[in-house]
């Protein structure tokens, strides 16, 4: 395609012609070169508690700055934040904010790290990676809340500066990436293990949803899957659905779906899993898995109490693993 330009930061690959912007609608073919128009305009500033991520094992109890732009390189048909992720820039207020402004934003609301959000930080990538820099340079942490589907090599150079990845792993299904997504399920399997063998702490949130991705098999393929490349130890989130977008069809998870996912996770062996979007005994709270105290305890995104002592049990001294302090 003459005078095109293939956008190689996703695997969807956009061929983008002049004037033109690929999926994501920031990315955008001006006069030969690709730029990402919402560099240093998020759409959405705010403080936010480090449970809503869910982060559960980074820093609990702890605000953290949370930033976006417009954009996503998905289109999931139960997105919640459609109004600002599946919209083109021109179309939503944002404010100037350059990567230098944000530490100093962050420490004038004690926040002792940023969230790069809401939307995707993978499309608005430059903008990330340059506030993941000066975010780090300034002493505080970097956390991104993503559905990973990035290449590797931008996400691998992403990853230097990022402390702590909150990862929708929406299904083991590819089909189900393409029918819900339009996407491919490979890419955030890779990045998932990327991420890790970075030092990045990931907690994967699988979004459970009636019908689609809520069968006994779906939950063991996940946690099987986990355990086996990222860890028993690693934090696993079980999210409940509630209608949205185009999928107000179905019906929000029964609470008891949720207790089954939990259920067949513990028995695959994963040594910390939750359920969010719902109140259930104990379901947010952190356990020492050799002795079964209670460690952090959680009601929605409070954290009443944290019994750690220096990153471990205080009964038996099992170290736990996350980011404490």
């Amino acid at each position: 395609m003459s005078n095109a330009i293939i956008c190689e930061l996703c695997p969807k690959g956009c061929s983008i012609r002049p004037g033109q912007s690929g999926e994501c609608r920031i990315r955008v073919n001006v006069d030969g070169h690709l730029l990402a128009v919402t560099y240093g305009h998020p759409c959405s500033v705010h403080v936010d508690p480090m449970e809503k991520k869910p982060m559960f094992h980074f820093l609990p109890g702890t605000a953290i700055l949370s930033i976006a732009t417009v954009g996503c390189n998905l289109h999931c048909k139960n997105c919640q934040n459609w109004e600002i992720s599946q919209c083109a820039p021109e179309t939503v207020a944002a404010n100037e904010f350059l990567p230098r402004d944000i530490p100093k934003l962050a420490r004038e609301n004690n926040c002792l790290s940023v969230a790069y959000t809401y939307t995707d930080p993978t499309v608005y990538y430059e903008y990330a990676l340059d506030s993941c820099i000066a975010v780090r340079e300034a002493g505080l942490r970097n956390v991104l809340v993503t559905a990973a589907y990035i290449n590797i090599p931008p996400w691998e150079k992403l990853c230097r500066y990022v402390d702590g990845a909150k990862i929708d792993l929406k299904s083991m299904s590819d089909q189900f990436y393409r029918d819900v997504c339009q996407a491919t399920l490979k890419p955030v399997l890779d990045a998932c293990v990327m991420a890790k063998s970075m030092g990045v702490r990931v907690e994967p949130t699988n979004l459970v949803i009636p019908t689609l991705n809520d069968s006994d098999d779906d939950f063991r393929k996940l946690a099987k899957w986990i355990a086996e490349n990222l860890g028993k130890d690693t934090p696993l989130h079980f999210s409940r659905f509630f209608p949205n977008y185009q999928m107000r069809n179905l019906p929000p998870t029964p609470p008891e779906t949720l207790d089954r996912a939990l259920e067949i996770s513990q028995a695959e062996g994963l040594e910390f899993v939750y359920i969010g979007n719902i109140s259930r005994p104990d379901a947010e709270n952190t356990f020492c898995p050799k002795c079964k105290k209670l460690l952090i305890e959680r009601r929605g995104f409070a954290v009443l109490q944290n019994l750690l002592q220096n990153g471990k049990c205080p009964a038996c001294q099992r170290e736990i693993p996350g980011v404490w302090q």
